[in-house]
C-alpha cells in the first residue's frame, strides 16, 4: 500500500489523517506527504515564522516517517489567485512520482479557499486513464475548516471511519508540534476537541477513537 496525503497547509495532514497515516505506518504501508503551500518572506512573513514552519515541517516528516515528502510552496492563502492550470500541473508531476494506491484529499466544503483550490486540483489528477495506480480517493476533515462551512450541499458526509484508539495520543503529540496552531479549549484546535472528536467519530463505528472520511472514489 502506497498512501499519499495532500495537504493544503501543514498541519492539515495530521488533524484530518494523522492517526490514519500512524495505523498505516504500523501496517507496513510506505505513506508520503504533499505540502501544496508554504510561508516566505515574499509573501510577507517574518524570518522567525518561515523558520519555525521548517522546523515544524521537518519534526513531523520524522514524526511520521514519511518515504516522501513533496512542498510545492505555493503562496499560503492565495491560492485562488494561482492559475489553475499551475496547480494541477505540480500536483500531477508528485503524484506521477510517487504513484500513490490511496489518497487523501480536503473536502470541498470546507470553508478556506485553499481547500477548495486543492480538492479541484486534485481530482484533476485522479483519471484512471492517466493515473491507473490509484485505487482509492478519500476526503478529510480538517477540524476548524471542515465544520465551519455553511453550504449545506457540501456537508461532509463520512462513510469510511478508521479505528486510530492506538494512535490518538500520538496523534496528538503530532498537532503538539504546531504548537502556534493550538489553543485552549474551546478553541477548535485544541487538544480537548480533536479528541472529542475523535471520540465521537469512534462512537459511530464502534471505535473508542477514530478518523472519519467521505469516499469519493474506489475501483478494485
Amino acid at each position: 500500500m502506497k498512501t499519499l496525503v495532500v495537504a493544503p497547509h501543514p498541519d492539515d495532514e495530521a488533524l484530518g489523517v494523522g492517526g490514519t497515516l500512524l495505523r498505516r505506518k504500523a501496517e507496513g504501508a510506505s505513506t508520503a506527504w504533499l505540502i501544496v503551500t508554504g510561508i516566505t518572506k515574499d509573501f510577507g512573513w517574518s524570518d522567525e515564522k518561515v523558520a519555525t514552519r521548517e522546523t515544524e515541517i521537518s519534526r513531523i516528516s520524522e514524526f511520521f516517517g514519511f518515504h516522501e515528502v513533496y512542498n510545492l510552496r505555493l503562496p499560503t492563502t492565495k491560492l485562488d489567485i494561482v492559475p489553475i492550470y499551475e496547480v494541477v500541473q505540480k500536483i500531477s508531476e508528485c503524484i506521477n512520482l510517487y504513484r500513490p494506491e490511496e489518497v487523501f484529499i480536503p473536502h470541498i466544503g470546507d470553508v478556506h479557499t485553499d481547500h477548495g483550490v486543492v480538492f479541484n486540483a486534485v481530482v484533476s489528477c485522479t483519471k484512471w486513464f492517466r493515473y491507473p495506480f490509484i485505487k482509492r480517493i478519500l476526503s478529510y476533515e480538517t477540524i476548524s475548516e471542515t465544520d465551519f462551512g455553511l453550504d449545506s450541499s457540501l456537508v461532509f458526509s463520512p462513510n469510511v471511519f478508521v479505528d486510530i484508539s492506538d494512535f490518538i495520543e500520538q496523534k496528538l503529540k503530532a498537532m503538539e508540534i504546531y504548537s502556534l496552531e493550538m489553543g485552549d479549549f474551546p478553541f477548535p484546535r485544541s487538544r480537548q476537541s480533536i479528541e472529542a472528536l475523535a471520540k465521537v467519530r469512534g462512537s459511530s463505528a464502534g471505535f473508542k477513537a477514530a478518523e472519519a472520511f467521505q469516499l469519493l472514489r474506489e475501483r478494485y
